[in-house]
């Protein structure tokens, strides 16, 4: 268990934290959440010993153990793989290196005898003989094959490395566990391998994330990261996003009777809770929802944009036809006769292994590259609206204000109280608007091309990746906006919820080909004989 009495930080005269009082207890999985900036990495930081509260202090129960994911990704390139993930549990690795070196003495004395024997005891008590089995278990359910578990760290790829060191931090049963993003450069099969994992980890998990699927499929609680303070709420992040609209709602209808506020609360919790799956974390969690009292559902302060895409004309029926798209990049073919066409209706979801070749995809049917061979075509009633992966071309060296910057994709030149009213739907309000384009967060970059998108009117909108940079509030906001989008769309995005809801087709870009079916993103990832090609399609 790990006590939190307190807590308080402050940056300057910013307040993170003040008097924050919790308790994390073992079984359960706690996603901690609140907006960009809030401090959850900072607070997680706290737990772990690495920065000292202000005000308060941090209780461990005596003996137990915690690990945290390690952000360094060099800090071990000397090492070997395998080492690196036993290093999670710093006692063991210890008594490992001074066996070792106790074995290795050319002058093996009494003393050295009975060190030895030591060391072996407590080896055996922390499970050390097991230790290396252990490690590889974890490096394969990661993806990190065998043949790379005797390799330096530094001749891993980047992504190879970040999985060895959550392999690092899961490793030898910690007491606690310390998560910070740790689906971040994670491929499908990883985040899968992780949540299972977790589902059925029987000790103190605390995880940030911005994946609401990750969040939803392992999480016990969520812990509110609000005004400085944190608050625990039972259940995952679905549910506590729906109770705190439900709660803003209520409160917001300060007449209706009590009894019909509580039948309301008691249909919406007999609904998430009927939603629960088999498994030991949504079991555990239907238990604790069947508790909730009308009292312990609270509205939340967080802000949403308003992201709402209204075509400006009907879509006919012919939208987009590709035939042959052939693309090579320094030498690799990345796109190999690609022929598909986009009907009406159509919302497609482009996945696959390679990024670059779904990002070229885009470029292409947006003019900004050309095609080896092949042709596309658009439908004469369409108009595209296209959210680059990198938009940096938009605001470096931009001397203008918000206001001046999206004034000029405003079809009509709108006036200044019109696109101030624009701006404050997506959150930035009063002097805001005044800021520099060419000095915005990464976030607030990707809600400003967002609102040119909106602002075009387009019929087909083109969106390659944009949950990149967002919190959890934008990308709900922007979910819930492409879900209501009346017109078609070409999207990637690495948020599995956001796929899911959104798309009514998937596309996998393979270097063999295209996979192209018409069915719902967990439709085509639970279907046996539909990921048997894509498994061909790779070989």
């Amino acid at each position: 268990m790990i006590t939190v009495t307190n807590v308080g930080l402050r940056y300057g005269d910013r307040k993170l934290f003040e008097d924050v009082n919790i308790k994390f207890t073992p079984g359960n999985c706690y996603g901690l959440i609140g907006a960009n900036g809030a401090g959850k990495s900072t607070f997680l930081k706290i737990l772990s010993g690495e920065i000292e509260p202000q005000t308060g202090d941090v209780h461990m129960t005596p003996g137990e153990r915690l690990t945290v994911l390690k952000q360094n990704h060099f800090e071990y390139e000397e090492h070997e793989v395998i080492n690196v993930v036993i290093m999670g549990h710093a006692r063991l690795y210890e008594v490992k290196q001074e066996k070792d070196a106790i074995y290795m003495k050319a002058d093996f004395t009494d003393e050295d005898g009975m060190r030895a024997a030591e060391l072996e005891g407590e080896f055996a008590e922390l499970n050390g003989w097991e230790a290396e089995s252990e490690a590889a278990i974890l490096l394969k359910g990661l993806g990190i094959s065998e043949d790379l578990h005797t390799k330096k760290m530094a001749e891993l790829t980047g992504a190879e490395k970040v999985k060895v060191l959550l392999a690092q931090a899961l490793f030898g049963k910690p007491d606690i566990l310390l998560l910070d993003e740790p689906t971040n450069h994670l491929d499908l099969k990883a985040i899968q391998w992780l949540e299972e994992f977790l589902i059925n980890f029987e000790n103190t998990v605390i995880v940030v994330s911005h994946d609401r699927h990750f969040l939803n499929k392992v999480c016990t609680h969520m812990a509110d990261l609000d005004y400085g303070k944190i608050q625990i709420y039972v259940g995952n992040y679905d549910f506590w996003y729906e109770s705190s609209q439900l709660a803003s709602k209520m409160a917001q209808d300060a007449n209706k009777k009590k009894e019909e506020k509580i039948k309301e609360l008691q249909n919406f919790i007999a609904r998430f809770s009927a939603n629960a799956s088999k498994s030991k974390q949504a079991t555990s969690r239907k238990k604790l929802l069947d508790k909730i009292s009308l009292d312990d559902i609270r509205p939340s302060s967080r802000r949403y944009p308003f992201v709402g895409f209204t075509p400006e004309r009907e879509i006919g029926n012919d939208l987009l036809r590709i035939e042959g798209l052939t693309k090579t990049i320094d030498g690799v073919k990345v796109l190999d006769n690609v022929n598909f066409i986009m009907n009406k209706g159509d919302k497609i979801a482009l996945v696959g292994k390679s990024e670059i070749a779904i990002t070229t995809l885009f470029k292409i049917l947006m003019g900004e590259l050309e095609a080896d061979s092949g042709s596309f075509k658009w439908g004469i009633t369409t108009s595209q609206a296209y959210f680059p992966k990198d938009n940096s071309k938009f605001f470096e060296g931009v001397d203008l204000s918000l206001v001046d910057w999206l004034r000029q994709f405003s079809p009509n030149d709108q006036s200044e109280s019109f696109l101030r009213g624009f701006l404050g739907r997506m959150l930035f309000s009063g002097e805001d608007v005044l800021k520099k384009a060419s000095v915005l967060s990464g976030g607030e970059k990707v809600r400003c091309m967002l609102s040119k998108m909106m602002l075009s009117g387009s019929n087909v909108l083109l969106l390659d990746d944009p949950t990149n940079h967002l919190d959890l509030e934008s990308i709900t906001a922007l979910n819930n906006g492409l879900i209501a989008f009346k017109g078609s769309m070409l999207f990637t995005s690495h948020d599995h919820q956001f796929i899911q809801t959104i798309a009514n087709r998937i596309i996998e870009i393979t270097p063999n080909g295209l996979v192209d079916k018409q069915m719902t993103y967990d439709e085509y990832l639970e279907n046996e004989e539909v990921q048997k090609q894509v498994e061909n399609m790779y070989a």
